[in-house]
């Protein structure tokens, strides 16, 4: 169900402001996501998404009288998509933002020095008060006030001066220290000054300008979609014992990128290391085994398919090289084998995986492939 928006303002207005949220690279547009929910489900039905990224899926869902369910194991990607669900009333995060100043002044000078060289460069010296008072005392995981207030930040963490807290920097994708500091003596760049409180202040109304939505029928899930579907059942939906009628998903594609890498300086934000570090985790680096990458779409599309109604419809955004194509198509012609299969090409947007960490001149676009009864 979902509630009216405190100002009484326009509630689409709300839903697409919100909807935005977060520079973290999108699984898909927020436009595809609410095409594909309305043209491929109805009223009623439940929607799933074990790679959700910033929950686009999710959030099209509950928006549109759906239920969904999204699992992200990337802790960035599972915030934004957590809070926009259902984000804390403005006044409680605006309190919560003023209260750390406080906690900021008490920020010993030992703990900024104890920092790589790179953040005295990123921030000025009262912004990064700001910021280890933030990741000292926010409650993410548990708090949904301090889960908002954290998120908001992360969208600024850094990005165009004086436009974000840092100095000069790409806003989608933390850069590397070294490379990050040479370029700023280069450019003789200093980190702007800039009161953190008065410059989240103003982002924190600009949010909540057409007022926040409230879906209920929308949850996200941090954690590993290879363990979590089949022990997520679908009674973690709103309760309901329905099977999934849509499977609506973006999966990783196979040697593009290292999400957990390319989000180092947020994932710092969020208790993680203060450099950038190249995990071993399984399913968090680039995806440069393939075999390894059909085994991941297998254990999940597989558990997806024992949870989905007979007639379920499976929509799936993939890359268009020809691996990640062709196993894809593969894993899923084994999973779903009675299903009619159609494949859309997709031609090269802006705002999608390819488009943020692929070349253009060497990436082929994208694929939808759609599978009905």
């Amino acid at each position: 169900m979902m509630h009216e928006v405190s100002n009484q303002l326009s509630l689409s207005s709300a839903i697409g402001r919100w909807s935005g949220l977060g520079p973290y690279y999108a699984m898909f547009p927020k436009e595809f996501a609410f095409h594909v929910v309305e043209n491929y489900s109805k009223p009623g039905d439940v929607i799933i998404d074990p790679f959700a990224g910033r929950a686009s899926s999710v959030y099209a869902a509950a928006a549109m009288n759906r239920s969904g369910l999204g699992i992200e194991i990337n802790p960035v990607g599972w915030l934004y998509g957590f809070v926009k669900l259902k984000p804390a009333l403005k006044v409680n995060v605006t309190k919560r933002l003023k209260q750390l100043a406080d906690v900021a002044n008490s920020i010993e000078q030992q703990e900024i020095d104890d920092l790589p060289e790179f953040f005295q460069f990123c921030y000025s010296l009262n912004v990064l008060r700001y910021l280890l008072a933030v990741r000292k005392e926010l409650n993410w995981k548990c708090s949904i006030v301090d889960a908002t207030l954290m998120a908001i930040i992360l969208v600024h963490l850094h990005g165009r001066r004086e436009q974000s807290l840092s100095n000069q920097m790409r806003q989608g994708k933390s850069m590397s220290p070294d490379y990050s500091i040479n370029w700023w003596k280069r450019k003789h760049l200093t980190p702007p000054e800039i009161d953190p409180v008065e410059f989240l202040l103003r982002r924190i109304e600009w949010r909540y300008a057409k007022g926040s939505p409230n879906l209920e029928g929308g949850r996200v899930i941090l954690g590993d979609s290879t363990s979590l579907v089949d022990t997520l059942t679908k009674k973690v939906v709103c309760g309901t014992q329905k099977p999934f009628n849509l499977l609506f998903t973006s999966p990783p594609y196979y040697k593009l990128t290292n999400y957990h890498y390319d989000q180092w300086l947020r994932l710092w934000m969020l208790g993680g290391s203060n450099k950038p570090i190249w995990i071993s985790d399984k399913w968090q680096n680039k995806f440069e085994s393939k075999t390894a990458y059909r085994e991941l779409l297998q254990q999940v599309f597989s558990k997806c398919a024992d949870i989905m109604d007979s007639k379920a419809i499976v929509y799936v955004r993939t890359d268009a090289r020809e691996f990640t194509k062709q196993t894809t198509l593969e894993v899923l012609r084994e999973v779903f084998p009675t299903k009619s299969l159609e494949v859309v090409t997709q031609p090269y947007k802006k705002k999608t995986q390819t488009a943020l960490f692929g070349d253009k001149s060497k990436k082929p676009g994208e694929v939808d492939i759609i599978m009905q009864p």
